[in-house]
């Protein structure tokens, strides 16, 4: 029994940095393949980028949208069912009673949508002189949070710009997860400056394991991501980065020593309740 619970401890997790297409067709059957690549290397757990299926842009949110179930959240529970792993689907633009959402899908071993997590925070922001983006323009937010179990740990879901929001991270933390997934897609301005600074705080404030997924950069798109996808151990070390193009990392994830590094820093019973807290409003 203790040989189990030990192995249980232990597992692969697969970031895909993919290059997206103006080519759905071309988008989905990429990631199929990287996906039975990921599995092949051992991954139990395999994380696509936020908009995988289409270009990153407000004028492609309408163009690209699909119901879920639709053609790519089918194509993602086949993969994730042939492949028998959990599939965390990046994010597509999912239309639904006329919104449209950026919207991330998780599949169980056995294909079964397990959670479908709809971007919280969208992303509007304006840097003068550099970047001015707002998702709001055609996307609305979603209203729940996303967490799903595995035989190894329970997983909490947020699409880049929720990453920010140091408030979610606490209250996934608070709800049992030990890894944090964000598909996302900083781009050439924010991503230098803060996407693995955000994702080592993420990690270290709460004492989790945080994956994160981009696109692939590609510098003819009219939205060009960072790349650089990561995931950061419990001690804030980054422990698997990818550089700006297509590949998939890997990190074993190692789930005795978060509770090590929990035991060895044990922040979370030294929390002053008394005095402060992060709740939800509610619960989703």
């Amino acid at each position: 029994m203790a040989g189990i619970t030990k192995a249980m401890s232990k597992f692969r997790l697969a970031v895909v940095q993919l290059h997206v297409s103006k080519v759905k067709a071309d988008n989905l059957n990429r990631a199929r393949r990287l996906i039975k690549e990921a599995s092949g290397q051992g991954a139990k757990v395999v994380v696509l980028p936020e908009c995988f299926n289409s270009p990153y842009g407000t004028s492609f949110f309408p163009e690209y949208a699909e119901k879920i179930p639709g053609e790519s959240s089918q194509v993602l529970s086949e993969a994730a069912k042939e492949n028998e792993i959990f599939l965390v689907g990046g994010s597509i633009p999912e239309e639904d009673q006329g919104k449209l959402y950026n919207t991330c899908s998780v599949f169980g071993p056995d294909g079964s949508l397990l959670v479908k997590h709809r971007k919280i925070h969208l992303f509007d922001i304006d840097v003068p002189g550099k970047i001015r983006f707002q998702e709001s323009e055609t996307l609305s937010p979603g209203s729940c949070l996303s967490m799903f179990d595995t035989p190894f740990c329970k997983v909490g879901v947020g699409i880049c710009y929720d990453i920010r929001f140091a408030e979610l991270a606490q209250i996934y933390a608070k709800k049992g997860c030990q890894l944090l997934v964000y598909p996302g897609a900083f781009n050439m301005t924010t991503g230098p400056a803060h996407w693995e600074l955000l994702q080592r705080g993420r990690a270290v404030d709460n004492q989790v394991y945080v994956a994160t997924a981009s696109p692939a950069r590609d510098e003819t798109g009219s939205y060009i991501a960072w790349g650089h996808s990561t995931v950061v151990n419990p001690w804030g070390e980054v422990i698997t980065k990818a550089g700006a193009t297509e590949e998939v990392v890997y990190a074993d994830i190692d789930l005795q020593y978060l509770a090590d590094v929990r035991q060895q820093i044990p922040i979370t019973a030294q929390k002053r309740t008394d005095l402060y807290s992060v709740n939800t409003v509610q619960d989703g």
